[in-house]
């Protein structure tokens, strides 16, 4: 199993809230400002400025400064570690919900 407990910290930190969720989806597309990020989500440049400096602790975004003008760029890699972390317990739910799936099954041929 994968153990980077400190980077996997700051991502699922970053992951813990829905606006750098959807900075990162958006992202993911194409680079975007600051601004631009900021945008659809109805939040000051401040606001965006501070969620987007949480990402790049995290590794998740790279951000380029050129002149007053701030692009930001998907850094996916760091989203891997926390992906095996995650695939390590898959395994786990899977047979928690092929458990409850036989519970319905046998319940329902007793009838």
């Amino acid at each position: 199993m994968v153990e980077d407990s400190v980077g996997m910290d700051a991502v699922f930190h970053a992951l813990a809230h829905g606006a750098r969720r959807t900075m990162l989806r958006r992202l993911a597309d194409r680079e975007l400002t600051v601004g631009e990020l900021a945008e659809p989500l109805e939040m000051s440049l401040a606001a965006a400025s501070k969620h987007v400096q949480v990402l790049e602790r995290a590794g998740l975004v790279k951000r380029t400064v050129t002149g007053r003008r701030h692009v930001c760029r998907l850094e996916a890699a760091p989203l891997a570690t926390a992906s095996a972390w995650l695939n390590f317990y898959e395994h786990h739910w899977t047979e928690r919900l092929d458990a409850l799936e036989a519970l319905f099954t046998d319940e329902g041929t007793d009838r």
